[in-house]
């Protein structure tokens, strides 16, 4: 006969295994249970308060945005060149609109329980963009700052006093909002990223497997290298102040914010193949892993985005021709475009490797 406790002994040990296989299955592909009470949960107050801040920095610009998208005209003064082209100035506010709506999105998918669902590559597209998109403003803008008190001139202008592009408080608005930004999601996504990816970058580079990077990744990394060598040597030049490639209206304007911008460029265009090299090399050995990974990561991003705008901004019409970018200038925006999008190819296969299977 059976005993009235031996059935519900067994029960009770059908029901811990669906348990016990949803967390094997969390943990095979990269994920940990969140606890409610657990300071890296996507609903702690922490995150909370960081998903606040992204998502009220954005405000300000996708409210000048829309205002301008609607004809209205505040904070651009008369004769500004953006008032030259308005079909192609509402199509580029629209898209910076789309752009810092993907930052509210972003936000809200790092800090909420369905964000630890979503497929890796719908995350880590965007988010590569946005910091691409961030960090050269979060360098620079404050850079520019301290020189404009070093010079007296103004910083973080895009146009001189006779032809003003913007008045001069929409900068510190549009900057500031951007490097807040930048440092809540970029907080955001580090404890998502531990949460879900801790194990990636865990130990240091000379623990990782030798087979982690193959010969085309290691020649990729070179190839980059070398390619970033031409709109590395002409920003450092520019940074300098030589005038060396510009044209005659620009080489005029030259001035210390400018070298300022183009040393923030250069200083990336220096970080993103070294630190990448380091990663696929897996040298020095006892460099941590998740420092090579960052630095790859902030500087492939920098390096690849901030290319890729300034040669679609190349691309635009001018009233001026005397503004028009030169074709060496051209080609080092595209050098440094395709050198980032290689670069950002290694760390993708670096962490694919790494990573869980889920993509």
């Amino acid at each position: 006969m059976t005993t009235p406790t031996a059935r519900p002994a067994r029960t009770g040990r059908r029901s811990e295994a669906p348990a016990h296989r949803a967390a094997s299955v969390a943990a095979s592909d990269g994920r940990r249970p969140a606890s409610p009470a657990s300071p890296a949960s996507p609903t702690s107050p922490v995150r909370r308060v960081l998903r606040v801040l992204a998502i009220v920095a954005c405000l300000p610009y996708i409210a000048l945005k829309v205002t301008w998208i609607g004809g209205g005209r505040i904070g651009i003064p008369d004769g500004s060149a953006l008032l030259d082209h308005p079909t192609a100035m509402a199509v580029g506010n629209s898209l910076t609109v789309l752009a810092d709506a993907v930052v509210v999105l972003l936000a809200l998918l790092l800090t909420r329980p369905w964000g630890l669902r979503v497929r890796a590559w719908l995350l880590v597209l965007p988010m590569w963009a946005a910091t691409g998109l961030l960090a050269p403003i979060m360098a620079g803008y404050p850079a520019q700052l301290v020189v404009a008190l070093v010079t007296g001139q103004d910083g973080g202008s895009s146009g001189p006093a006779d032809e003003p592009f913007l008045d001069a408080w929409v900068f510190p608005v549009v900057y500031g909002g951007f490097i807040v930004q930048g440092l809540a999601l970029g907080a955001l996504f580090a404890l998502y990223a531990r949460e879900r990816w801790g194990h990636v970058w865990a130990g240091r580079l000379g623990e990782l497997p030798g087979g982690l990077t193959g010969t085309g990744v290691r020649a990729t990394a070179v190839a980059a290298t070398v390619l970033a060598l031409l709109p590395t040597a002409l920003t450092v030049l520019w940074a300098c102040g030589s005038t060396a490639g510009l044209s005659p209206e620009l080489a005029a304007r030259h001035d210390a914010d400018r070298a300022t911008v183009d040393a923030v460029r250069a200083l990336f265009l220096v970080l993103a193949p070294l630190a990448t090299l380091l990663l696929v090399t897996r040298r020095p050995a006892g460099l941590r892993t998740r420092t090579a990974m960052a630095l790859t990561w902030v500087g492939s991003a920098a390096v690849g985005c901030w290319g890729a705008y300034m040669s679609l901004v190349s691309l635009l019409p001018l009233a001026d021709p005397g503004k028009e970018p030169t074709g060496l200038m051209i080609t080092a925006y595209a050098g440094e475009m395709i050198t980032g999008f290689l670069l950002a190819g290694c760390l993708a296969v670096v962490l694919r490797r790494r990573g869980p299977a889920d993509g």
